[in-house]
């Protein structure tokens, strides 16, 4: 048998034909177009599982014609290709299959059975029942078993290590042998070999009636590598958990209405800007939308947070996930399903753990390092111990206990698996996060920047003054801001919402930009917006007017309110002591209210986005690591050049595109949160990278100088892989005082008004 052709691959477990992937015209029915001129597409790489197996993909996707970007995601195990679309779709699934790796187009919303935590769970029964009974024979050896009765309890544990390491080390062997036919290794080829040379050495040894075998030593190190992946793999499942969590909420169609007016249904995915959509009551919306005929009431938890329902009319902009409640609407579709708010979020949690920040692309690094090391460490043991003992057998045995007891499976998990518990927490709380990267800035800033308009108030102003009028004045006044989606158009609207209709009729309506709402019925015409303009007075007090012919009806006062969480928020980050400050377009009185009902100090106003950007600079030049918290447009460039980025879900497109974090709650509560979250990760990544290097600067001379027996060198390695993920796994159940407390706070502290018009 050609033990390097296809019947070895097939025998490992590969498969030539299943991992050639799609083909690129199905690439490229899959991807999508991204601003620029690039496309991206996404596929399922189930054999993804360590950090050299992300670097090795990583580094030969980049190499191909016309990628941009290649990132793999080691807890959603898929990887996302960006190339520019003028140079044709590269042969992505090619280079996937020479690395050894089976790929598959990604289908949101999948919800396959988890087959990878079912072979973890197979081959770790196995490797346990296997090694509990060697253990058992073993006893009898150490008890003092000799001769012909020695030589059958290790004939016996030969044939229970055999077929066990055969079904249980598959999942190794196979991902090293996928490494080494492509001239690569991974973490798993020096545990294949050490498993492979444990059994080999023992087999000989029982041929020839050795005192020593080591079967219990290969089982066992296989039931406890086993016991560290399946942890490994479960705490990664818990992040994908809530990804799709979210995809569950993604309508997998909707009732189209069609030119000739007959409905159709179509995939979520056929749906295009412009269709209309008929959404009965109890329905998901489909993708992002506007409302065009019907009212009904809709739960917006998943961008909230909030369950109370909210009602909706026509012009009301939805988002895709968002529930329908009470009656049948008409919608409008805005987006594409692949564009919506809802795989906007989804695609943030699942790139929150595949960043490669700096704590992480060390210990990548270190590990992918250490593998040759490793074998070049353990081939050097076995020439020193034969030039100094010449004895080959004591020397190959050493060599197999260095090469076991010195894998850099702890190093390989020690950031990971404590970026996957953090992105988790944080998702829970309602912050998506991009990558771990951001994590790590995030834990090293020493200042805040926070725009005034949309981050730190809602951006919404409020009437406060509606007793003081007439009703009949304010109902005319809000029937005639139905017809403009302005700001204070809409907060007078919401006055009268949920009441019954009133003088509502008009004969025409015009918006007048800059100036308001002029509304005509019968001979009397009306308007509603700058006092100069309706009262028809140069010399009229500034503010909002609803006059008729000329003459005013009313006057309007409107207060911006401060974002919820907001004075609680500013206090907890200057208790941690962080500088605050605010950068503003607004007018000076309108920030000055704000940063004096939040206490900072430090604010300026009427700043342009250029001049937000030089702030910044200016205190990076200062040695200062900013964090910049906005949601406009003209916010995105500050967002981009700050040490990190936080804007809210409801923030202009690109500026939640730039940002590093986004949070889909109204509470500023999130920015403390975030920040006690991302410096308790990095407090525990520092803690795992100091543990696995004292374990392996321990260990290592230990099993030099011949004191270890591969048996305790696979409880060694094991052992170390699984205390660096529990200490992971602590993130994940704690809360964070800090954050809970601010949290709680913000929930049962009415948000103060500052006046901002």
């Amino acid at each position: 048998m050609n033990c390097c052709g296809p019947e070895a691959d097939v025998a490992l477990g590969f498969n030539p034909v299943a991992a050639s992937g799609p083909s690129r015209e199905e690439l490229m029915l899959a991807s999508r177009l991204l601003p620029g001129g690039a496309r991206q597409v996404e596929l399922s790489v189930p054999g993804v599982h360590c950090g050299t197996c992300i670097a090795n993909i990583e580094a030969t996707l980049g190499k191909l014609d016309g990628v941009e970007h290649a990132r793999v995601n080691l807890s959603t195990k898929r990887v996302s290709v960006r190339w520019r679309d003028e140079t044709g779709v590269p042969s992505i699934s090619a280079a996937l299959a020479r690395l050894g790796y089976e790929s598959h187009l990604f289908e949101q919303g999948a919800d396959d059975k988890d087959e990878t935590l079912a072979e973890l769970i197979r081959g770790l029964g196995i490797a346990g029942f296997a090694a509990g009974n060697i253990m058992l024979l073993s006893v009898s050896v150490w008890s003092g078993a000799t001769d012909a009765t020695r030589d059958l309890f290790h004939w016996l544990s030969a044939l229970i290590a055999l077929p066990a390491l055969a079904f249980s080390g598959r999942i190794f062997f196979r991902s090293a042998w996928g490494a080494l036919r492509n001239g690569r290794t991974n973490m798993d080829v020096p545990i294949s070999i050490g498993i492979l040379l444990a059994f080999g050495m023992s087999l000989y040894d029982t041929a020839n009636s050795g005192p020593h075998a080591y079967f219990d030593a290969s089982a066992s190190l296989l039931f406890f590598l086993l016991i560290g992946r399946t942890l490994d793999h479960v705490m990664r499942e818990r992040a994908r958990v809530a990804v799709k969590s979210l995809a569950r909420l993604a309508a997998r169609g909707a009732t189209v209405l069609q030119a000739d007016g007959a409905n159709a249904y179509l995939p979520v995915q056929e749906i295009e800007p412009g269709m209309q959509i008929l959404l009965a009551a109890g329905e998901r919306v489909p993708v992002d939308a506007q409302v065009v005929k019907g009212r009904s009431e809709l739960d917006c938890a998943i961008v909230s947070g909030e369950s109370d329902p909210v009602a909706v009319e026509s012009g009301a902009s939805l988002r895709a996930g968002t529930l329908n409640l009470t009656g049948p609407l008409t919608i409008e579709a805005t987006a594409k399903a692949q564009d919506s708010f809802l795989a906007e979020m989804t695609r943030l949690m699942e790139a929150a753990e595949s960043g490669r920040g700096g704590y992480r692309r060390i210990a990548d690094r270190a590990a992918a390092l250490y593998a040759p090391v490793l074998h070049l460490t353990s081939f050097l043991t076995f020439v020193g111990w034969m030039v100094a003992d010449g004895n080959w057998h004591q020397a190959i045995t050493i060599a197999i206990a260095v090469l076991i007891i010195t894998c850099p499976c702890a190093l390989g998990l020690a950031v990971p698996i404590v970026q996957v518990a953090a992105a988790r927490r944080l998702f829970e709380n309602g912050i998506m996060v991009k990558d771990g990267a951001a994590m790590e800035r995030l834990a090293e800033i020493d200042t805040v920047v926070f725009d005034k308009t949309g981050t730190l108030t809602l951006g919404r102003p409020r009437l406060m003054n509606a007793r003081e009028m007439s009703a009949d004045a304010l109902s005319v006044a809000a029937a005639i801001a139905l017809h403009s989606r302005h700001p204070i158009s809409r907060a007078l609207a919401e006055t009268q919402a949920g009441m019954p209709a009133k003088d509502g009729h008009f004969d025409n309506v015009e918006e007048v930009p800059g100036f308001g709402l002029e509304a005509r019925r019968g001979a009397d015409t009306y308007r509603l917006g700058r006092a100069a303009w309706a009262l028809d007075d140069a010399t009229a007090a500034k503010g909002t007017v609803l006059s008729r012919n000329g003459v005013e009806l009313a006057t309007f006062a409107f207060a911006d309110r401060l974002r919820a969480g907001a004075v609680e928020a500013v206090a907890d980050l200057r208790a941690c002591g962080l500088a605050v400050e605010i950068l503003s377009g607004d007018r000076p009185e309108a920030v000055d209210a704000v940063a004096a009902a939040l206490g900072i100090q430090t604010f300026s106003a009427g700043v342009l986005p250029s001049g937000k950007v030089e702030r910044l600079v200016a205190l990076k030049a200062e040695g200062r690591k900013v964090l910049m918290v906005g949601d406009g447009l003209n916010d995105a460039p500050a967002l981009a050049a700050a040490h990190v980025s936080i804007a809210p879900a409801d923030a202009a497109d690109i500026g939640r595109s730039v940002a590093d974090f986004v949070f889909l709650r109204e509470s500023l509560a999130a920015v403390p949160l975030a920040l006690g979250a991302s410096r308790e990760a990095n407090k525990l990544i520092r803690q795992n990278l100091v543990l696995a290097i004292i374990y392996n600067a321990v260990a290592v001379p230990i099993a030099l100088f011949g004191y270890v027996t591969p048996l305790v060198a696979a409880l060694a390695m094991s052992g170390s892989s699984v205390v660096v993920i529990a200490n992971g796994l602590r993130l994940g159940t704690g809360k964070g005082r800090a954050a809970k407390s601010v949290a709680s706070r913000a929930n049962a502290v009415p948000a103060k008004e500052a006046m901002a018009s």
